[in-house]
């Protein structure tokens, strides 16, 4: 493609250099560059990509977008300036990739908690249906049935493109991704055409890099202002910032809801561990889910098929047939007659929501015992709210282990033990060792019982000063079983 038409839809302060260069690759890093490339140096929270332009030049490109010309410029480069690369990255991504989201339903869902569930089961349902389709996840990353692996809930827009134009190129009809509130604030989605938009929750969490929650919900709510009037925009009506989200949308709004008047709503009709039976829109339907938050998720689901056209009964039939994501709400029954339930819960939040799912099955016939930690080099202060949380709903707690990352693990403990009066503390035991820790909860499990492991789910490492250590809370718990 040539340059010209790469940043033709840009508001280019300055040219030096020959805008007819071919360009056969686009890059934001420098070690990813090869001959022919375009550059675009960014301003990043970590690094300014302006101090990478030379080494970008020695392996070949031929182009740089940049915000500052370089006082020395190299013969037979072309740089443009624009005033903000970081807003751009999307647009000239969108375009070297020949505009995907224009041949594809792409459906993204923000909030707290609940985005993988809704984005995982969006697209096995619509894989279930007949269609091909894409997803693009905390967990993993999939263009119709081939696994990509992922780092980032979501991806930098030149992967994020390249991905999107992966599955045009295999067929696939639909994309269903999850869209992080970093990625809104860095522009990672700019270019991208949704067919709608899901919000899911709010409430505290990535307070390290938004400063203030107030903050978070303005990033939040940046997606729904950004939707095309053609798009849907499907919020939840249980949320008390859910009808803010789309209040300057232009989208068409619907709502969802378990518990007050909704386009999309649902009660629950029974709940036990294998699953619930549920009321939705006036039809009852079993599926393998579990808890009031997941009823949310699914309603969700429910809403954004319906949207994008398809027929109810079809929906329902394929709603029950879905299975929980990968470490989100697991249960493993044990041989004694205790049941482990693995989940991704790391705010204060899902961990009430999962202990609030967890008692209304058991409906007081047996305890609840709660493994859980916090992630450093994070939000500090939802630390000891995710220790009050546990303790107010648990017979017993044992805090360990998440990721410390470059922290002291027992520095994280004793942040969250901070958050305990001399009452709460007798219910809480502190392990250092999360294998050991999780050893210990299923010591203490007796038949009926129910132990939670939270924090980690679907992850299989424990990151500690850098590295990344294998460690998977699932294996760890069907070791304790045998």
């Amino acid at each position: 493609m040539k340059l010209k038409e790469l940043v033709s839809r840009l508001n280019v302060l300055e040219v030096k250099g020959d805008l007819e260069h071919n360009i056969n690759g686009v890059q934001i890093d420098s070690r990813q560059i090869g001959e022919g490339h375009l550059f675009i140096a960014v301003r990043g929270t970590v690094a300014d990509g302006h101090n990478y332009i030379g080494k970008a030049l020695e392996l070949g490109a031929v182009a740089v977008l940049c915000e500052e010309i370089p006082a020395e410029v190299k013969e037979g480069v072309t740089y443009v300036r624009v005033e903000n690369t970081e807003q751009v990255v999307g647009q000239v991504a969108t375009t070297f990739y020949g505009n995907p989201t224009s041949k594809l339903k792409l459906v993204g869902v923000t909030g707290t908690n609940g985005k993988t569930t809704i984005a995982t089961v969006l697209y096995e349902m619509f894989r279930y249906m007949g269609h091909k389709a894409g997803l693009l996840s905390t967990v993993c990353n999939y263009i119709d049935g081939e696994a990509i692996p992922t780092e980032h809930t979501t991806p930098d827009p030149i992967t994020l493109n390249a991905l999107l134009a992966q599955m045009v190129e295999a067929g696939c009809e639909y994309a269903f991704m999850e869209v992080s509130s970093h990625s809104i604030v860095q522009n990672r989605i700019g270019g991208l055409t949704f067919a709608g938009g899901l919000f899911t929750n709010i409430t505290r969490d990535h307070l390290d890099y938004h400063k203030t929650f107030e903050n978070y919900i303005k990033a939040k709510k940046l997606f729904f202002d950004n939707l095309p009037k053609e798009a849907f925009a499907i919020t939840n009506a249980d949320d008390k910032n859910g009808m803010v989200m789309v209040q300057n949308t232009k989208a068409q709004v619907k709502t969802y809801s378990v518990q007050s008047p909704a386009d999309f709503k649902a009660k629950i009709i029974e709940c036990h561990f294998e699953g619930m039976y549920l009321n939705i829109n006036g039809k009852e339907v079993g599926v393998q889910f579990i808890g009031k938050f997941n009823v949310s998720n699914l309603l969700a689901v429910y809403g954004a098929a319906i949207m994008l056209g398809k027929n109810e009964q079809e929906v329902l039939v394929a709603l029950s047939a879905m299975k929980p994501v990968n470490g989100r709400f697991e249960a493993l029954r044990s041989p004694s007659g205790y049941t482990a339930i693995v989940d991704y819960a790391h705010t204060p939040d899902a961990l009430e929501n999962v202990l609030n799912a967890i008692h209304g099955v058991l409906e007081g016939k047996g305890e609840v015992i709660t493994v859980c930690g916090a992630g450093g080099n994070r939000d500090k202060g939802k630390r000891p709210l995710m220790a009050r949380e546990a303790v107010k709903q648990s017979d017993r707690v044992i805090i360990t282990s998440d990721n410390p990352r470059f922290e002291e693990p027992q520095d994280i403990i004793n942040d969250m033990l901070a958050g305990l009066d001399e009452e709460q503390m007798k219910k809480v035991i502190a392990i250092v060792d999360r294998r050991q820790a999780i050893k210990t909860a299923c010591m203490m499990a007796k038949t009926g019982d129910v132990i939670l492991i939270a924090g980690k789910g679907h992850e299989d490492y424990q990151d500690v000063k850098g590295v990344k250590h294998h460690f998977d809370d699932k294996e760890e718990v069907r070791a304790c079983f045998s």
